[in-house]
């Protein structure tokens, strides 16, 4: 498997950025660690060894990024409205300098399909129902899509704007409701073991069942629990049996 780690100073978030790309071919997937995590998670935990078959094959070409997520919502030393300002900047670091990066190892019309487990699956979820214009669809894993569950009781424009749950309800925009209608990859992913919230899978379900935007959610058993092997089996079936 073809491996490279790049990194670069983001002026959007005043630090340097690492990100891993694995694979030569295929839709770009890109991959949102969990909580505190960095850009070789995926790769520690044994996912992108879980996607190695589909990787060399050159189905898919994977993107793993770094996250701030201690720098915002889990640092507790830190002004929730200061969490707020961090979180755009990493929108900004995504949007402006990670897709712009992805486009020089693909190219312009190359598919991006977002995807993480946990909080990554709130980031992924998140980053495409904003941008549809510039991602292709989503595989959420895992993740609770009302942004407040982490903002232990703040609540501003910023928050508003980057909760699935509470903005998708009121998108009245056309071109961005028809993008996400015409998307056919939003794929929505939980188990139904310990830790896992599957009801947060299916609210997020029922917001887009009421815009009129399709989805596909799928909720595992009861044996099925909040850790890797889930997701190592998660990621690898939707990327075989749904693109």
């Amino acid at each position: 498997m073809q491996r490279e780690i790049h990194q670069w100073y983001s002026p959007r978030l005043n630090k340097d950025m690492e990100i891993a790309v694995y694979g030569h071919y295929g839709f770009a997937l890109l991959m949102f660690p969990t909580a505190a995590a960095d850009f070789l998670e995926y790769e520690r935990f044994q996912l992108i060894d879980a996607l190695a078959p589909w990787i060399n094959a050159g189905k898919i070409k994977v993107f793993s990024i770094n996250s701030i997520n201690s720098e915002a919502w889990l640092n507790n030393r830190m002004h929730p409205r200061h969490k707020a300002i961090r979180h755009q900047q990493y929108n900004g670091y995504v949007e402006q300098e990670v897709v712009p990066f992805i486009q020089t190892f693909t190219s312009q019309d190359t598919p991006i399909i977002t995807t993480g487990a946990s909080l990554g699956a709130l980031h992924a979820a998140n980053m495409f129902f904003r941008r549809p214009d510039m991602f292709a669809g989503t595989i959420a894993m895992s993740g609770v899509y009302d942004l407040t569950t982490y903002t232990k009781g703040y609540y501003d424009e910023d928050v508003y704007f980057n909760s699935p749950c509470h903005y998708l309800p009121n998108l009245s925009d056309e071109n961005t409701l028809n993008r996400l209608k015409s998307s056919g990859h939003i794929h929505i992913l939980a188990g139904s073991g310990d830790y896992e919230d599957p009801d947060a899978s299916r609210r997020l379900a029922g917001v887009l069942a009421s815009k009129g935007i399709g989805f596909d959610l799928d909720i595992w058993g009861h044996d099925i629990r909040h850790d890797w092997p889930t997701w190592r089996m998660m990621l690898p079936y939707v990327i075989d049996k749904k693109f």
